[in-house]
């Protein structure tokens, strides 16, 4: 099965200057993503600032129409995001 997923985040890298006041816009971005099919986990990726704003998330794992997939995330200011869908 192949997922796809959008997630919405700035994913800022902490490079950034803001153009008003020329201070860095400090790093915000997801460090974690966790795809997991009840109890197991079916894909884990561990992120870092060259990922976009809003990524975009394909993988392929084992498994069936009807499963019942969660993907979550978190990032480094600790906030985080969960989503439940049911594979097609």
């Amino acid at each position: 099965m192949t997922v796809k997923a959008l997630m919405s985040h700035p994913m800022e890298t902490g490079l950034r200057k803001n153009k008003k006041t020329g201070k860095k816009i400090p790093a915000h971005f997801i460090e974690e993503v966790i795809a997991k099919v009840g109890d197991k986990t079916v894909m884990e990726a561990y992120w870092g600032t060259a990922i976009s704003k809003n990524p975009y998330l394909s993988f392929k794992y084992s498994g069936s129409k009807g499963d019942v997939l969660t993907v979550s995330w978190i990032d480094n200011q600790g906030e985080s995001a969960t989503e439940t869908a049911k594979v097609k």
